[in-house]
């Protein structure tokens, strides 16, 4: 462990502050920033109509048009994670256009400047990642209200209407749902350390309820998003530079690097909240799965670098599935399994989605679009068809025979 870094058996609070871990809405960003000040209000003014200026053929001369703002005004991590999330969508916009396959491999210097500075600030790649689009772009419509779908909104949109705000609101209620366990990890370890095996027991009960919880919200997917407009429209905009026909050498950011670079679209395994529960639990995607535990590893980098940091944290911990068997116990061996069978469920239904919003859409030629990331690489994510069901079915699998056998 890093010097001077908390472990995760100290208290949660302790935790949650220096990891940027919500004690509510866990890796999500709490009460995510709507404005920023001027003049970088030109950039959210833009965001705000990308749809309009979409279709109006107006959004790549709008972008064209901007003064190269300088960062130092955009202080604090909300601020700067607003303006990450701001120019990840005008980015995803001037890149893909219309989605009609007329793409830009050029991202011009008065966004790609302050994109890349503001970037590196958050230790975030300048593409639009999950911690943008999920984790940070969302308000409550009455604050005292709860965090349900009918109570809740995106604060940008892309093209294809309600689908982008059903695709990310849900994936936001499935991560908060996880989100509650979070808490229950220093006890887990405390537990572990005291060799008491009834609070873990407890703790681990609370783990499987959260994952449940999970897996109730991710149903919604089906009542607020549509396949053919998540797989023809919102699918092309959520689409990365790497392992794609269309930017084969990558895109290139003016002013900042002298080369095309490489980086992957948005995907659920940017998300900290399963690895986290991974990590947990001992499921190692290494055995039998190189490339699936490769492209996890490689997903780390596009989370926050505390949260990151968190991961790191919680592979030095002890060992939960080592003490699980060391102590022989019938009643905590079940109570761990089904906290593992709650990620299998989880990761069979994710199987279950992608073959709706993806695998059979791109079965139909006559509907495809030419900006998908074609499965021309194993690291084709949420947009390939047959390579992501095969980096899906190997997680899945790898997490199934975790589960600990019976004598």
């Amino acid at each position: 462990m890093a010097p001077g870094k908390s472990s995760p058996v100290e208290n949660s609070w302790k935790i949650f502050e220096e990891y940027h871990i919500d004690e509510d809405v866990g890796f999500a960003l709490p009460n995510p920033l709507e404005e920023l000040p001027h003049p970088y209000d030109a950039w959210i003014s833009i965001a705000k109509n990308l749809p309009e200026l979409i279709k109006n053929g107006q959004l790549r001369a709008e972008v064209e048009k901007l003064t190269t703002f300088s960062i130092d005004g955009l202080q604090g991590h909300k601020l700067q994670r607003l303006a990450h999330l701001v120019l990840g969508y005008i980015t995803m916009a001037y890149v893909w256009g219309e989605g009609d396959g007329d793409v830009r491999k050029v991202l011009p210097g008065n966004i790609a400047v302050p994109y890349c500075k503001v970037s590196e600030k958050l230790g975030l790649p300048p593409i639009l990642v999950y911690a943008d689009c999920v984790l940070a772009n969302w308000k409550k419509k009455d604050p005292s209200g709860p965090m349900t779908y009918e109570n809740m909104d995106i604060l940008f949109s892309f093209p294809g209407g309600d689908c982008g705000k059903g695709f990310f609101l849900v994936s936001l209620v499935v991560e908060t749902a996880a989100a509650s366990a979070i808490k229950v990890i220093p006890i887990i370890f405390n537990a572990i350390q005291r060799e008491d095996p009834d609070t873990l027991q407890k703790a681990l009960r609370d783990i499987a309820s959260c994952l449940h919880k999970a897996l109730e919200m991710f149903h919604q997917i089906h009542e607020y998003v549509d396949p053919n407009l998540f797989f023809n429209v919102l699918r092309i905009y959520l689409s990365g530079w790497k392992g794609n026909p269309l930017l084969s050498e990558g895109l290139l950011y003016e002013g900042v690097w002298d080369t095309p670079k490489k980086f992957a679209g948005g995907s659920a395994a940017q998300s900290s909240i399963f690895q986290c529960f991974d990590i947990l639990l001992g499921i190692e995607h290494t055995v039998g799965g190189d490339s699936a535990a490769r492209f996890l590893q490689e997903m780390r980098t596009y989370m926050p670098s505390a949260h990151q940091n968190f991961l790191r944290s919680l592979e030095s911990g002890p060992s939960v599935r080592k003490f699980v068997l060391s102590k022989g116990d019938a009643t905590l061996q079940e109570i761990y399994n089904e906290c593992v069978q709650a990620m299998v469920s989880l990761r069979n239904y994710h199987l279950q989605i992608v073959a709706k919003y993806i695998v059979i859409p791109a079965s139909q030629p006559s509907k495809r679009k030419q900006t998908s990331e074609e499965p021309s690489e194993p690291k084709s994510k949420g947009t390939g068809g047959t390579d992501f069901m095969g980096f899906l079915k190997t997680v899945r699998r790898t997490t199934a025979n975790s589960l600990l056998k019976e004598d």
